[in-house]
């Protein structure tokens, strides 16, 4: 099953500056080859329903692991049978 999602993965606890955070998610979701892009306030992805969420999965772990107490995390997803690019599904 394929599966488009936009995330948003929130630190708490750390202070203001996230941007570490999210080149360290980008990074991630890259190497598992599910294509992140970027809103001011969410991240764009897409992918197999296990490639999407073990990145999610490894992106929580790791902000815990670089110090984040608390992680708030906001998903919304939608599931597909074809291989098509986002922008093809928004002219759709």
């Amino acid at each position: 099953m394929k599966v488009s999602v936009m995330i948003s993965v929130i630190p708490i606890g750390t202070g203001i500056s996230l941007s570490s955070y999210i080149a360290a998610c980008e990074k991630i979701l890259a190497e598992a080859g599910c294509g992140p892009s970027f809103t001011r306030t969410e991240t764009k992805s897409k992918g197999k329903w296990d490639q999407v969420f073990g990145a999610i999965r490894r992106c929580i772990e790791t902000v815990h692991a670089m110090g984040a107490p608390r992680v708030s995390t906001h998903l919304k997803l939608g599931t597909h049978d074809r291989d098509v690019s986002m922008e093809q599904m928004v002219r759709a």
